[in-house]
Formats: structure tokens, C-alpha cells, sequence
């Protein structure tokens, strides 16, 4: 049984989820009014609706180029939606849920876009790989030791001058998650609120050394 199955109820943190499958299509429609369909399953987060954090981070994230990764990419919304908007981005995406990496992959398809994605939790299909910037709504349901990790790991696999931007409530976890991106990168920054809802900003700085 997984760390993170409860015996009753298993969340979308999971390698594989119990939930029956069920599918829904969702319609996301961006600040610029470009349009994206999705196919949401089951027991991956944010099952049949667009993750209003999700779509803050998607509409508001700060400029990106090069080596792309969404981290626990879900069914693939933040990261798709970023290729589509940005072509000339090299995108990878990875999630531990293995429902979620199958329909990650269905909808790189049915949105034409060439991506890299990968199954394992956190960094471990990319090991030795580093990216211009690391991009996600952390799933903060799976407790402090995944997020934590989630930060440390970005340092690690973060070109000098890279990125890390991570969207969540600021009260709800989310200013805890800004402090140790600041005990991590030595700096982070809010770049937008919405709603209670903050997209915050580290950068790999090459004079910072990780000591955690």
C-alpha cells in the first residue's frame, strides 16, 4: 500500500489510483482567448474541472524558454498548454500517478505537441537531466516531505539561471512553500495574486550553493 493511501480513500498521489475510471472532457479558455480541450480522468487531480490555481499559473507564469518541466503534470494541462503557447519550448513532463501519464500522453496527442513524458515520483525519471525552469501546482495533499522535496530537487536539476515557479494559496499552505523556496534558491518572489492565490518565482542563482 502506497504512503500515501489511507486504506479508505486514495488521493491522486498515488502510483496507482483505485478510483473507477471515468472521463470527462474539460474546455480551457485562456486570458487571450485561445482554447484547449482536455480529456480529465478519474482519480487524477482536479478530475473534471480546471484547477482555478491551475489556471492562474497557466495565464500568469513569468517568461520561459529552452528545457521545459511540469512536474506532476496531472492529465497534462499546465504543460501542454505552455507548448501551445510557446512552440519553441523543449517540454517534459512527468506525474508518479501512471493514469495521469497515460492521459498526459493522450492529450499531448490530441493537441499535437511533442513532448517527453515519463512515469516516477518527483525527479526520478530525470535523473542527471537539468532544465532552464521547473514549473508546477504542487500537490500539497501529499504532505510537507513531497513539496519540500519537490524545491530541493528543482535546485538540483536547474540550470544556472533557471527557474522555479510553483502556484498555491497563500494561506493554505502556500507561504510556507515560498519561505523554503527561499531557504533553498536564497530568493523567491511573488509575481502574481489573485484570489488568494499567489504564483511564486525562485532563481538558481550560480553563487548559491543548496546545503540542504
Amino acid at each position: 500500500m502506497s504512503k500515501y493511501n489511507d486504506g479508505n480513500f486514495t488521493h491522486y498521489y498515488v502510483e496507482e489510483p483505485n478510483t473507477p475510471l471515468k472521463v470527462r472532457e474539460i474546455r480551457l479558455e485562456l486570458k487571450n482567448g485561445h482554447i484547449y480541450n482536455f480529456k480529465s480522468p478519474s482519480g487524477v487531480y482536479s478530475f473534471g474541472n480546471v484547477d482555478k490555481a491551475t489556471e492562474i499559473l497557466i495565464n500568469h507564469h513569468a517568461p520561459i524558454y529552452g528545457k521545459v518541466l511540469d512536474i506532476g503534470c496531472g492529465y497534462g494541462i499546465i504543460g501542454i498548454t505552455i507548448k501551445k503557447e510557446n512552440p519553441g519550448v523543449e517540454l517534459y513532463m512527468s506525474d508518479i500517478n501512471k493514469r495521469a501519464v497515460e492521459f498526459a500522453k493522450i492529450n499531448a496527442k490530441d493537441n499535437n505537441i511533442d513532448v517527453d513524458i515519463r512515469q516516477g515520483n518527483l525527479y526520478e525519471p530525470w535523473e542527471g537531466m537539468v532544465f532552464d525552469h521547473i514549473i508546477a501546482n504542487p500537490p500539497l495533499v501529499a504532505g510537507k516531505e513531497v513539496w519540500m522535496n519537490l524545491i530541493k530537487g528543482a535546485f538540483e536539476h536547474l540550470k544556472d539561471g533557471g527557474t522555479l515557479q510553483l502556484v498555491a494559496y497563500h494561506n493554505k499552505g502556500g507561504e510556507r512553500i515560498r519561505n523554503y523556496m527561499k531557504e533553498v534558491f536564497g530568493n523567491a518572489e511573488d509575481i502574481w495574486k489573485e484570489g488568494g492565490i499567489r504564483i511564486y518565482l525562485s532563481k538558481k542563482e550560480q553563487s548559491k550553493q543548496s546545503t540542504l
